[in-house]
């Protein structure tokens, strides 16, 4: 089970590893340099290549996810974790900085000094890690360091749940109380094991009083309106959501848990990418667009003169949206309406055969290059080449009261284009919207570098046919 990592669990982690990639070095620098194991024809550098290397390792052990919170998990999970990040790391070192010794010197020395390398590392950051995950473990036993918790549903259901979560310390939840979801004729006098917090029309007040981490939820599976609108209301805050489902999903198999000491939770906001996903995710968003302004930079200038002799009118259209975690935007795109065409409207929906489009924009909307200008909000960090379509903060108020899901959208960065965008049309009604939130939806949980590869060869595919909607 993951959760938000403190700062002080990150830079104790960083210490260990460092302190373990450190000492890896130095005997192995003085195996192969002065132990006279292996013949050398020159002394390597000693500090550069250790600080280096240090970097380095730092790199993969991100990229795996090892600085993350991982409050539960065994130590056995860690140790698998560690080591496919060690074999990996040393299979890249050997292919960088060894492979040219190796291909020298074809010997059975050559393998065993990548071999000896590889054991250092493993043993002397597992064990640090150990070492780190057994000291957290106590201080959990202790009371230090736990998340302030709330529980969510019925009165016997939710005291249940604590009165579990109370025999196992180590978990880490600190419960400040429950709230309640009986119908509201029930009897909500206190108990004395935990406070009742109230009902869920408390909800919001209850996370901000108590800096709630974490929220357990036990309600039946049938209840699904109850428990789309809990997730949906918690997504606006940054809290970690877990399940604990009924066993006849369990038994059934429609519930896929984390057994937590036996404790069957389903997270229902995991870790949307892994650590390296997201880098190359960013990375690629970076590259590729800057690609597009430096081949694209005479299509611009086209369309800027093209803009001026049909229309009057700027050449770019700024319209604000609401991006990741509810940060409002300047969007950028070149214009395909009319001049204030929606002063006297107010916001609306897009329309098929839109009159406010001009004829111009009518062939910029349809190829998509009126959106090619977002490659600028891209490179700011406001978008991502793939993700959900940012909407403007009018509508996204609206949706939010009437479909509580929707604020997931705002976990993720906002994108050019989407598997929404090339699985349904513009937005005409609110059922639209729900229609597309589901696609959203879809996207989120199943975001990958492979997923975002076929939705951009599936948008240029729209743009090359000329498919897109005016």
């Amino acid at each position: 089970m993951t959760g938000r990592p403190s700062v002080r669990g990150v830079l104790t982690l960083l210490a260990s590893d460092g302190f373990a990639v450190t000492l890896a070095w130095v005997v192995y620098y003085y195996l192969r340099v002065q132990s006279g194991l292996f013949t050398i024809e020159t002394i390597p550098d000693y500090l550069l290549p250790m600080a280096m290397i240090g970097t380095y390792w730092f790199l993969v052990f991100w990229f795996f996810g090892l600085y993350r919170a991982w409050w539960a998990k065994s130590r056995i999970d860690e140790l698998i974790v560690v080591t496919k990040a060690v074999t990996l790391g040393v299979l890249i070192l050997f292919f960088l900085i060894f492979l040219d010794d190796a291909l020298a010197q074809a010997s059975t020395f050559s393998r065993l000094k990548i071999l000896v390398y590889w054991a250092m590392v493993l043993a002397f950051v597992g064990t640090g890690r150990m070492l780190v995950r057994s000291l957290r473990r106590r201080m959990l036993m202790a009371g230090i360091g736990h998340r302030s918790t709330i529980i969510i549903g019925p009165r016997e259901k939710a005291l249940d749940l604590i009165a579990i979560l109370g025999s196992y310390p180590a978990l880490g939840y600190r419960v400040e109380g429950f709230l309640e979801t009986d119908d509201a004729d029930t009897d909500r006098t206190q108990d004395n094991r935990v406070p009742c917090l109230g009902g869920l029309e408390t909800l919001d007040e209850v996370i901000g009083r108590y800096g709630v981490e974490e929220i357990l939820i036990t309600l039946a599976s049938t209840e699904h309106e109850r428990l789309l609108d809990i997730i949906g209301r918690c997504s606006a805050f940054k809290v970690g959501i877990k399940i604990r489902p009924d066993l006849y999903d369990i038994v059934s198999g429609q519930a896929r848990t984390n057994q937590l000491y036996g404790i069957p939770l389903i997270e229902v906001t995991p870790q949307l990418m892994a650590p390296w996903e997201e880098a190359v995710k960013r990375g690629m968003d970076v590259a590729v667009s800057l690609v597009v302004v430096v081949l694209g930079l005479p299509l611009f200038c086209l369309v800027a003169v093209a803009q001026k002799l049909s229309s009057s009118g700027p050449i770019l259209y700024r319209q604000q949206r609401v991006g990741k975690d509810g940060k409002v935007f300047s969007i950028l795109k070149f214009r395909t309406m009319y001049v204030d065409a929606e002063k006297r409207s107010g916001p609306q929906w897009a329309q098929k055969d839109d009159p406010r489009v001009t004829p111009l924009g009518r062939f910029l909307r349809k190829s998509h290059i009126d959106e090619l200008p977002q490659v600028i909000n891209v490179l700011q960090g406001d978008m991502s080449l793939v993700g959900p379509r940012p909407e403007r903060p009018f509508f996204v108020d609206q949706f939010v009261k009437e479909i509580p899901l929707y604020r997931r959208r705002l976990n993720v960065r906002p994108g050019i284009t989407g598997w929404a965008q090339v699985r349904h049309t513009y937005d005409q009604s609110i059922e639209d919207v729900r229609t597309k939130l589901s696609y959203d939806l879809f996207y989120i949980e199943n975001m990958s570098i492979r997923m975002d590869l076929k939705i951009i060869l599936s948008t240029a595919y729209t743009m090359i046919a000329g498919k897109g909607h005016t």
